[in-house]
């Protein structure tokens, strides 16, 4: 199974040091950035699933970071962290951004940030196999040959897909949340 990718971005370093610990045993790939723009950057290096920013960060804040990221990878699932608790900082995040989860600091990583990681993860997974299926549907509603390479390929794809789903959600649920 191709290995998913979290990015955490914070101004902070104490706060992304700990995010570093608490992550290191986590079925999935942790990468981190200590600015908008620097997550931007890995962007571009890094095939990322997931992203997780802090709101209030120098120079681009966390929205800003977030509507760059839906405009120019509009398949990444975002999460905000953030000690704010604006209403309506949070319904613009929300609403712009097309934020998956808005989690206010402090947080209890086994408990809250851990599963709601794997909850953003699977989401991705989940909204990539949908996109597959209508892909496969539309091909086969246009009488695409269903012995044609392309039709087996995706008929492959789509087992493999749903083994791989099987097999992350039985790590997810080995990795104990509680330490």
């Amino acid at each position: 199974m191709e290995k998913r990718t979290v990015l955490f971005v914070d101004d902070e370093e104490a706060i992304l040091r700990a995010i570093k610990r608490s992550f290191a045993d986590e079925p999935y790939e942790t990468i981190f950035a200590n600015s908008g723009s620097q997550a931007l950057e890995m962007l571009k290096q890094n095939q990322v699933h997931v992203i997780v920013t802090d709101m209030n960060m120098p120079e681009m804040n966390g929205i800003e970071l977030l509507n760059s990221v839906e405009e120019k990878y509009p398949q990444i699932t975002k999460m905000v962290l953030t000690a704010q608790t604006d209403a309506h900082l949070m319904l613009t995040a929300i609403n712009n951004g097309q934020i998956f989860k808005y989690i206010v600091k402090p947080w209890q990583y086994e408990k809250e940030l851990k599963t709601y990681v794997r909850q953003a993860i699977e989401y991705y997974d989940l909204h990539s196999e949908r996109e597959m299926l209508v892909s496969f549907f539309e091909m086969w509603i246009e009488g695409l040959d269903m012995e044609s390479k392309e039709t087996k390929f995706l008929k492959g794809l789509l087992a493999t897909r749903k083994k791989h789903l099987h097999e992350w959600k039985q790590r997810c649920n080995a990795v104990p949340l509680e330490a």
